[in-house]
């Protein structure tokens, strides 16, 4: 079991498959024409398969799959089959418009659990959040996972002032469908134009909520990211993801691998440990996967701590979104 000076057990691990994204959401990709990594920077699939297998042996029991958009890289059916063949948990993060080409990938994978992207309900708004005309299609095959049985997770990064006045609309989505919306507040990475004013709280979603919707707190589950609700009578359930008002850095077991073969300790990790150039140099990975656990900050990467609305983002040193990773 990988554990950090903290005593935190790490078994969850974030792999990036490529940095590119057929959107254009501007707190994940700062410049409508940003560059991506050239093909030889990104790990192949033998790669990704020989680091995966390294982590299952350190005890690794869940693996999520991100971008930039994971499904969009070529080989991105190749490597979710390499993949099923562990002992883990196998599921992903997606914006939805290309899901409807892997429904029987899925399944073959044993996939059971999807993450979708989606910031608004509202036709208009999301080509002005995405930069890209595609919602209908998005829509749709989210309806179709719904259909085909999969645990559909909506990821919503609520910004004040853009699409905090569809909080409700989101939980109302809960009502017919069994749909989990997650709320996100807005996190600060390099050059996505974060402020404070910026960051719709998790209070605040939850005063929102209220005005409406009569719910329950359930009961949180073994390192919990999510603060889950139940509407009465709803077929789904909302949560909020409060990283900046309520950090639950306490029971994290996350790491991430960049599209570049870089592990990260934690999402606002400074420091990187080069896995890819170690194991393209016939080196043992083992070591430097503990020694990056191991040095672990007690929260936030060590960058910032207690009143988010104190946090000055320009002195925050990380990678922009899109090249660390969902």
């Amino acid at each position: 079991m990988l554990k950090d000076n903290f005593g935190r057990a790490h078994d969850y691990l974030r792999i990036s498959l490529t940095d590119v994204c057929n959107f254009r959401c501007q707190y994940c990709i700062p410049d409508e024409n940003t560059s991506f990594m050239p093909s030889s920077r990104l790990m192949t699939v033998d790669e990704i398969d020989t680091i995966a297998q390294e982590f299952v042996k350190l005890g690794v029991k869940k693996i999520r799959l991100t971008g930039g958009e994971p499904l969009v890289r070529k080989d991105a059916e190749k490597i979710i089959l390499a993949l099923s063949k562990y002992p883990v948990e196998l599921t992903l993060t997606t914006n939805g418009l290309r899901t409807n080409e892997f429904i029987d990938v899925f399944k073959k994978a044993g996939i059971k659990s999807i993450n979708v992207s989606l910031d608004t309900l509202d036709k208009d708004q999301f080509f002005t959040i995405t930069k890209r005309n595609v919602f209908d299609k998005v829509w749709d095959n989210i309806q179709q996972l719904i259909d085909e049985g999969f645990h559909v997770k909506i990821n919503t990064v609520v910004m004040r002032d853009f699409n905090d006045s569809e909080i409700l609309d989101f939980i109302q989505w809960t009502k017919e469908q069994p749909v989990h919306i997650r709320f996100i507040e807005f996190m600060p990475f390099d050059k996505n134009q974060w402020n404070t004013q910026k960051v719709f709280s998790y209070q605040e979603i939850m005063d929102v909520a209220a005005t409406k919707y009569s719910f329950i707190r359930m009961k949180d589950g073994l390192n919990e990211t999510a603060k889950k609700f139940k509407p009465l009578g709803h077929e789904g359930t909302f949560a909020v993801i409060s990283t900046m008002s309520a950090p639950f850095c306490s029971n994290c077991n996350r790491m991430r691998l960049t599209a570049d073969g870089k592990m990260k300790n934690c999402l606002f990790s400074k420091g990187e440990a080069d896995i890819l150039t170690a194991l393209r140099n016939s080196e043992d990975i083992v070591p430097i996967i503990k020694q990056c656990v191991a040095s672990k900050e007690e929260a936030l990467g060590g960058q910032f701590q207690g009143d988010y609305k104190k946090i000055d983002a320009t002195k925050i040193a990380n990678r922009s979104m899109i090249n660390i990773g969902g």
